[in-house]
């Protein structure tokens, strides 16, 4: 089971694409630029008279700095503010943090509903955090009734979308049989798949952790199932798992609609 803890703050790693030819484009990619490299400050300075403006992107930048106290005091409620503005404003990012301070009660009343409501909101943008957020509320019972299955779903969601943590928590929930039909060589290309991303996995999962499991899982396999695992890593890429849950979920239809003509049919 995933920690009941969520995530801390997520490095920003925004795109300009929303901004529709603004004015505001080169100074939002030079702030971008400056955070990743550390450049707290500047990225500050160039966020900040954007964040005014009502652009959102640079709305959740300043938001992350206050969250993480990259650069200045933490502040929580600052956050939260600009989150809030930037979220309203159909940003999935800030909506997937809001989820996170909501879960987490940080700037905020902790409120399991809420976080859910938000992260949905994110979800259906495709945001790969928050696909992860409501695989660990489904499969700890928070805000949601407890279910391992859509749990399961939730990270296989966001695990498509190259989410390391996601790739993990699926892994464990293959390794266990949680939620999903217990299967080794699937949980070891998860893992391994969450290792070659360990510098992006989030606390409290470590690269170490996903090594752990999947070294213990690969003692389990003949020779034959370790070779199709670790095959199946190499040849994955993101985005094929939505091919395979469109696929499964047809032929759900189909076997319930043929299940339902044979039973009219008596």
């Amino acid at each position: 089971m995933m920690n009941r803890s969520f995530m801390p703050a997520v490095a920003v790693l925004m795109l300009a694409a929303g901004l529709a030819g603004s004015a505001a484009a080169g100074p939002l990619e030079d702030g971008n630029a400056a955070f990743e490299r550390g450049e707290y400050a500047t990225a500050l300075r160039l966020w900040r008279p954007l964040a005014e403006k009502g652009v959102p992107a640079a709305q959740f930048g300043l938001g992350i700095l206050y969250a993480n106290a990259d650069g200045v005091t933490r502040d929580y409620a600052a956050a939260v503010t600009l989150f809030r503005k930037s979220a309203d404003k159909g940003y999935a990012r800030a909506q997937s943090e809001l989820g996170r301070l909501y879960a987490n009660g940080e700037g905020v009343t902790r409120d399991y509903a809420t976080a859910v409501g938000w992260f949905r909101k994110a979800a259906d943008q495709g945001d790969p955090d928050a696909l992860l957020g409501l695989g660990i509320m489904y499969e700890n019972g928070q805000g949601v009734v407890q279910d391992a299955k859509a749990a399961a779903e939730w990270y296989r969601k966001a695990a498509d979308k190259n989410n390391p943590t996601a790739q993990y928590a699926l892994g464990i929930m293959y390794y266990r049989g949680a939620g999903v039909t217990k299967d080794p060589v699937s949980a070891h290309m998860w893992f391994n798949l969450a290792v070659a991303g360990g510098d992006k996995l989030q606390a409290p999962v470590t690269a170490k952790d996903a090594a752990q499991y999947r070294d213990i899982v690969a003692a389990s396999l003949k020779p034959p199932q370790l070779a199709e695992a670790q095959k199946r890593a190499r040849e994955w890429r993101p985005g094929q798992e939505a091919v395979k849950m469109a696929a499964e979920k047809a032929a759900a239809e189909k076997a319930a609609a043929e299940k339902a003509a044979g039973e009219d049919s008596k």
